[in-house]
């Protein structure tokens, strides 16, 4: 197992070099950049904030004041924007620049934020990491009984109303149910049960330890509510097919013949067998969430997670930010899924990934 590990670990350097270097291309061959921006800035001229006004190429690929934005600007000025901006050097220096950064834990600077690309992730890290966990453990506690509820009431009036539910849940996009929640329950127009925005109140530090702690579920219980309506279908779906088909097996009618109790059949011999998937699952659905479920979320009831400003970071062209999440996100990722692996081995010893590879 260790040698498996070795493995993957050093698949992470190569995995990392090509995710940043496709990206890298890909920002190449996009409209715009923070050197057009600015040039269209000086000329007094609209950027509508997504780089579709842009009429030059990407600023990155550009050098020597050859802007649409630079006519009738010294060109002095545009080369000292550029190399502001490290555009003065060629992209494949660049590149190599910033993965060589990138290593030694040096993410750069923002363009427009005045702050390292590290104080802004730190900052934000906390709130995308409370959604996920929150969002991922609920959807994991109420998921797993219903599931296995289902499973033993097959068929029954429960299984299709449940089934029903959970099937609306799903068909509703999250940023539509939080659109919703914020309408019914924020002051929109009925009630005003829960805060609009923000993950804690502005006299957050002046309350108690408890009062603190109310704060914070206040604050995310709507948000969480808008993410983990969609996953319960899934979920809770996997979890009674993997139930049924461990009930079926010989070793459960074995189990029932001895005498032994529903209970006992159900908890002792098929919940460990039958659980495998769900719970080594559990990193990547993290890291799952983590990622893709709250970019709309933290937009909607603002929240100033890392989705939110790796979303402002690309419309704004801010390219250390952009890389900086980008690396993040794909690091995080990488590590999960090794968890994940391992944790199929902690709850079936039997699976062996380094036997598997030979």
């Amino acid at each position: 197992m260790k040698l498996y590990i070795a493995k993957r670990l050093l698949l992470v350097i190569p995995t990392l070099f090509g995710i940043l270097l496709l990206n890298f291309v890909v920002i190449q061959a996009a409209p715009g950049g923070p050197v057009e921006k600015t040039l269209a800035e000086l000329q007094g001229i609209g950027t509508g904030g997504t780089g579709g006004s842009f009429a030059g190429g990407s600023a990155d690929t550009m050098t020597g004041g050859n802007y649409q934005n630079a006519k009738g600007l010294p060109p002095e000025l545009v080369e000292r924007i550029e190399k502001m901006y490290g555009f003065d050097k060629p992209a494949p220096e660049r590149f190599w620049l910033m993965v060589k950064n990138y290593f030694s834990g040096n993410f750069g600077e923002s363009y427009y934020r005045d702050r390292s690309v590290t104080e802004l992730i730190i900052e934000r890290l906390p709130v995308s990491i409370s959604l996920g966990l929150w969002s991922t453990l609920i959807a994991y506690l109420v998921s797993i009984p219903l599931g296995i509820r289902k499973a033993v009431h097959d068929g029954t009036r429960f299984d299709v109303w449940s089934s029903t539910l959970i099937v609306i849940g799903f068909a509703i996009p999250s940023f539509l149910l939080g659109l919703l929640l914020i309408v019914l329950f924020s002051g929109g127009s009925y009630f005003e049960w829960f805060p609009l925005r923000g993950l804690t109140s502005d006299n957050f530090d002046e309350l108690t330890v408890m009062g603190k702690v109310w704060d914070y579920i206040w604050h995310i219980t709507l948000p969480t509510i808008a993410i983990v309506a969609g996953n319960f279908a899934t979920l809770s779906m996997l979890t009674k097919n993997s139930f049924m088909d461990e009930i079926r097996k010989q070793y459960v009618q074995t189990a029932r013949a001895k005498g032994l109790a529903e209970k006992q059949v159900l908890y002792g011999h098929v919940f460990r067998n039958a659980m495998l998937i769900i719970i080594a699952g559990f990193p990547a659905a993290f890291i799952s969430m983590f990622f893709t479920g709250v970019l709309l979320i933290e937009y909607i009831f603002s929240l100033d997670g890392l989705g939110l400003l790796g979303f402002e970071a690309v419309i704004s062209r801010d390219y250390p930010v952009v890389f900086g999440t980008l690396f993040i996100f794909t690091l995080l990722s990488l590590v999960m899924k090794l968890v994940s692996d391992l944790t199929y081995v902690w709850v079936d010893p039997r699976i062996d990934f380094e036997r598997r590879d030979h």
